[in-house]
């Protein structure tokens, strides 16, 4: 059993890794369809500062995923795992069609899917699953509203200033919104990989009691506490599969939602940012990828609403319906093909 649950802990971060590669273009799409930075450039300044979200956030999204929206006594090792396989499945079949859909609500809608499967719907703690479901359909809008504001204010405030002053400034700003927009990234889906792997371990304490040797780091009595050596490997993981990226949704994030220049870059990044890292203070596992779309959404409809390709933008927001009850369908089936093998986990 020991190694058995040691093994999950690498598929959980295996996972991270893959969150990592499928939402890359969150960080960079924007940076990149501006042409302020190259795409190699762009997926090293997201990682870097994915990684830098470490040092900048605590743990209250951990600590939601950990114990806040599964019963943990019904927790064992293969509602773990086959949470994590029905994710990274439907990760993997978004990615191969370029569509931007959520990792954190796939990873979310596996977890529950498992688990419900394994227990029934008392399984669910309803208390956490509002809040997460309030800003499923929120996160879009907050970002939308957020990025048009800020594009007006842009607007408003350069009105007597030329283009090409405007472009030279704004080309320099984007770095920094960019660099804001990736720690956030980092910040919020780092952590749900942590509270995952923190639930996992909690739940397989008894396998670690007592243990002398270096297994003994994977005993954690309490949800309350994230290990330092879980939020440095969970860091590195999803900054390496940034660095790797995910260059088919690049294309659909950068370009096909709308034509965007560094002013609406730098707009959009520094909107989808403020909103993810107040949803991250408060412990919200929100969606990054919905709130960066939704705030280049609004950027592209301040020149006008046809400066948003609609049609694109509709196949967007049927990934994010299917998300959650296609991942939960793939955790379900995977937890029974677990528990037919391995009984006792």
């Amino acid at each position: 059993m020991t190694t058995y649950v040691i093994a999950i802990v690498g598929v959980a971060f295996i996972f991270d890794f893959i969150n990592g590669f499928h939402d890359s273009a969150n960080s960079i799409a924007t940076i990149v369809g501006t042409r302020v930075l190259s795409p190699l450039t762009a997926v090293v300044w997201a990682a870097f500062f994915n990684f830098v979200a470490a040092f900048t956030v605590g743990t209250a999204v951990a600590r939601t995923m950990g114990k806040g929206m599964i019963d943990v006594s019904i927790v064992t090792p293969n509602v773990i795992l086959a949470g994590l396989l029905g994710a990274i499945v439907w990760n993997l079949i978004t990615w191969w069609f370029g569509l931007p859909s959520s990792s954190s609500h796939a990873l979310i809608g596996g977890y529950a899917g498992a688990a419900v499967a394994k227990a029934g719907m008392g399984a669910l703690i309803l208390s956490g699953w509002v809040k997460t479901l309030i800003f499923i359909f929120l996160s879009p809008m907050i970002g939308m509203g957020a990025g048009f504001l800020l594009m007006t204010a842009i607007y408003w405030g350069f009105r007597n200033v030329s283009p090409k002053r405007v472009d030279t400034l704004f080309r320099r700003l984007q770095l920094l919104s960019a660099a804001l927009f990736s720690i956030s990234h980092g910040a919020n889906d780092a952590q749900k990989t942590m509270g995952i792997i923190v639930g996992l371990l909690v739940a397989s304490q008894a396998t670690f009691v007592g243990a002398t040797d270096w297994t003994s780091i994977f005993y954690i009595p309490d949800a309350d506490v994230i290990p330092l050596w879980v939020e440095m490997c969970a860091y590195t993981a999803i900054a390496l599969g940034t660095l790797f990226g995910g260059w088919r949704i690049v294309h659909t994030m950068g370009s096909r939602i709308t034509k965007l220049r560094p002013v609406g870059g730098c707009a959009a990044e520094t909107a989808g940012a403020f909103a993810i890292l107040v949803a991250t203070r408060y412990g919200i596992p929100v969606s990054t990828t919905h709130t960066i779309t939704g705030a280049i959404m609004g950027v592209g409809a301040t020149t006008r609403l046809s400066a948003v390709r609609w049609g694109v933008a509709g196949q967007i927001v049927w990934a994010w319906i299917l998300t959650i009850p296609a991942s939960a369908l793939m955790g379900a089936l995977c937890v029974w093909v677990l528990m037919r093998f391995v009984p006792s986990a």
